[in-house]
């Protein structure tokens, strides 16, 4: 048994997860923006919950998923573009220079 009953920590080798955040925040900026749209529009949604008039709950709360997941996927969606576009423009730069 471990005599430290604290927080769990990882093992030496791993990365915390704080660092696994902040590194693939760096590789994929959009994701964490993806993220935040997400929870900003389930909670918008979650606060319009009292305005929904004669709408069913469970119709409210289809809305409210297909919007945050929409956002969610925008980015994502946008990042790949970005993506694409940037190294599209260098292999035709490179092509260029081959031939």
């Amino acid at each position: 048994m471990s005599a430290n009953k604290g927080w769990w920590v990882p093992p030496e080798g791993e990365d915390s997860v704080s660092e696994k955040f902040l590194r693939k925040t760096r590789d994929s900026p959009l994701v964490p923006i993806g993220l935040g749209g997400c929870l900003l529009v389930a909670a918008y949604r979650i606060y319009r919950l009292k305005a929904r008039g004669s709408t069913k709950m469970s119709i409210h709360l289809i809305h409210t998923r297909v919007a945050a997941q929409a956002c969610a996927v925008g980015a994502i969606m946008l990042g790949k573009q970005l993506g694409v576009g940037g190294r599209s423009q260098e292999n035709c730069k490179l092509a260029e220079v081959k031939v």
